[in-house]
């Protein structure tokens, strides 16, 4: 671990030209530098460098960040990486924090089996090109492969005798218990250890970062008898459900190009990857999963689903758009023509006939399911009633609400529906959604405090309520978890109505957290006292005052992150350099969107600036604070709504009627404020 202090001398080091010059040749344009954008293909530059808000941005993909960002994405390193590198840059040694015992026992470990995966990915890759894989090779020949293809996928052959690896990797000093404990090897009942794998082609599985965590080897043997595939079990070092075949080579493309093509076989990503796409990734033989979703999302929002055109292929196709949407991605999906996978499909064509095959049949889901289920259905109005509720289910999985309006109105359009009708019937699905994850995940939670004999007390922990304000106890600090290669980490919102104020009152305590807000004696907001509060007290005190933490996850991560920095007395200036380079991905992503795009003033933004900003905040800070007062009195009113529709007994209806009026009073009085504010 890199001490605090080392990692604020290699921020404060740093200079984003200077970072940003090893890699694009940047021209200076006034205060700014530009060029054209290292991260999409463009003729016109659209990529500005900042340095004296150490930023850059891109106004053609969107991508932005600080000089630890730009080399994360640009290398594609881990945060730690991109730390280490710019430290090596500027000769500043970074000393690492001591690890205890135990840290320092799972690192070497860890460490262990990864060196055992790659002595047995190079034995295998050996064997292959010797006397004893000869018939592994013929076989990679006849699939068309060339060889520098075969050596960069790193591709093998493990001999027909049971214990060729454990006898090269003992010779070698390996221990046995790793070799178990990766799955290379296994003890039989007799007690004997032998190779898992054994005359098979290997294809080594490699992490995001390029260690092998595992293999798969494939048969050539024609006995149906003999498993066509054995894949290494799931050890420490690999999860199969979080790994996606060629993701190593794939993702510094699917961040140039902003979209992975996802596929299902070793074969399929070999082949298309040879022929010249190469931001291509496989499940490997698994059903989709939501981590490998995840996986993606860290490089791009946009995912190509192809499949084989038989009904399996189709079936595939059908599960794995759910679980994309779901997780906020945008999703198209090619079939291949029956008979074909992409890898025989790739065979056949050159390039520029693949790439206008994807381009001409990609569809979005709502061409893909209707074209598919319409079919099926025929004239039968029923099963079109069907498909079209399929659909809005489908559509009511997305997160995001302006895609959700925007695929509803498309839908409606193409079936000819009421668009209202439709809207409902997502509504309705959408709220059945959120309330059975909601019972999962509580289900979920009892049986985990039940398994580790915690006591239920009646309160929920780690809700990650402020109290206080700045300066007093309590105030849980943003976690940190690891943060992806890239940069660009996509930001989730569980509360779309209560997100924009959200936003717009972290944006006033990250520009301007730390200026005193002076009210005029006549305010209703003035205060006596010889100190006024800042801006960031103001908005704390607000809603400590109602016991009112951020509905959305990310913001209140922020919001919380900047306080714990605040009671420090940091600067205004260092926590927002800290915040936008947050080890937290989804940290950074909120503070790059809050804070970038006003670092880059365009000519309206100038004039805006010129207005005094003490003036602008003793009148807009109070009256975002009171509109987000009315967007939380919205949703409770929303939610006793419901709750009266579903209330039978007439005591608990007028119970709830008279908290729906007394509701309804408060607005009214809180919208006369904003009118007088």
């Amino acid at each position: 671990m890199i001490p605090r202090e080392t990692v604020d001398k290699i921020l404060d080091s740093a200079q984003i030209e200077d970072v940003v010059g090893d890699f694009v040749s940047l021209k200076r344009r006034g205060a700014n530098f530009i060029a054209c954008c290292p991260f999409h293909n463009e003729k016109t530059p659209s990529f500005y460098v900042s340095p004296a808000k150490g930023i850059f941005k891109c106004f053609g993909c969107g991508k932005s960040g600080t000089a630890v960002g730009f080399v994360m994405e640009h290398e594609g390193l881990t945060y730690v990486e991109a730390l280490k590198y710019l430290a090596r840059k500027y000769h500043i040694e970074v000393v690492e924090k001591e690890e205890t015992a135990e840290e320092i026992a799972n690192r070497q470990r860890s460490e262990s089996l990864f060196l055992v995966m790659d002595f047995a990915g190079k034995f295998f890759r050996d064997c292959l090109k010797s006397e004893t894989g000869r018939v592994g090779y013929a076989y990679f020949k006849t699939r068309g492969l060339e060889d520098s293809t075969i050596e960069k996928f790193g591709l093998g052959w493990a001999p027909v005798a049971r214990t060729s690896l454990l006898e090269a990797a003992r010779k070698a000093g390996y221990k046995e218990e790793f070799l178990i404990d990766t799955g290379l090897c296994y003890r039989r009942d007799d007690g004997n250890v032998v190779d898992r794998f054994y005359d098979r082609a290997m294809f080594p599985v490699h992490s995001p970062s390029g260690r092998i965590i595992a293999f798969g080897g494939r048969t050539l043997r024609s006995d149906k008898a003999v498993a066509k595939y054995v894949n290494s079990p799931e050890t420490e070092i690999y999860v199969k459900s979080r790994s996606l075949y060629g993701i190593w080579l794939a993702r510094n493309e699917i961040v140039r190009q902003d979209k992975c093509i996802l596929v299902e076989g070793y074969f399929d990503v070999i082949s298309m990857y040879q022929l010249g796409i190469r931001n291509i990734v496989a499940s490997s033989g698994t059903s989709l999963t939501v981590e490998q979703i995840r996986l993606i999302r860290k490089y791009s929002q946009n995912v190509t689903i192809i499949y084989d055109g038989d009904s399996a292929g189709i079936k595939a196709a059908l599960r794995g758009i759910g679980l994309v949407l779901k997780e906020g991605l945008n999703v198209k999906v090619v079939l291949l023509p029956d008979g074909d996978d992409p890898d025989s499909f790739s065979r056949k064509h050159t390039l520029e006939e693949v790439q206008s095959f994807l381009d001409a049949h990609e569809q979005d889901f709502i061409g893909f399911k209707s074209d598919i289920l319409l079919s099926e259905a025929g004239d039968d109005p029923l099963k079109k009633a069907n498909l079209i509720n399929d659909i809005a289910d489908t559509i009511a999985m997305i997160p995001d609400p302006v895609k959700r309006s925007v695929y509803a109105d498309s839908c409606s359009t193409k079936f000819g529906i009421e668009a209202r009708i439709l809207f409902e019937r997502i509504r309705r699905s959408r709220e059945d959604m959120l309330a059975e994850e909601k019972r999962q995940e509580e289900t979920r939670r009892r049986r985990e405090e039940l398994a580790s004999g915690l006591e239920q007390d009646g309160q929920v922990q780690g809700d990650g309520q402020t109290h206080g304000g700045p300066g007093q106890e309590g105030r849980p600090v943003g976690s940190i978890s690891p943060v992806p290669p890239s940069g660009q980490e996509s930001v989730r919102l569980e509360d779309p109505l209560l997100a924009p104020c959200e936003k717009e009152l972290l944006g006033f305590i990250l520009e301007h957290g730390q200026e005193p807000l002076e009210f005029d004696r006549d305010s209703e907001f003035y205060i006596p006292d010889d100190r006024p509060d800042t801006v960031a007290e103001f908005i704390d005190n607000s809603l400590s005052a109602d016991d009112v933490s951020f509905s959305n996850t990310p913001y209140r991560k922020v919001y919380e992150l900047y306080f714990s920095m605040y009671d420090e007395e940091l600067t205004q200036t260092q926590i927002q350099s800290r915040i936008m380079n947050s080890e937290d991905p989804e940290v950074a992503a909120v503070a790059r969107d809050i804070l970038v795009d006003k670092y880059m003033l365009t000519v309206e933004n100038y004039r805006r600036a010129l207005t005094s900003v003490a003036t602008q905040l003793i009148i807009f800070v109070p009256k975002s604070l009171l509109a987000y007062q009315v967007k939380r009195l919205d949703k409770m009113y929303r939610e006793l709504s419901r709750s009266l529709a579903a209330a039978s007994d007439p005591e608990e209806q007028t119970r709830i009627l008279s908290r729906m009026n007394a509701m309804n009073k408060a607005r009214a009085t809180i919208n006369n404020k904003l009118g007088r504010v």
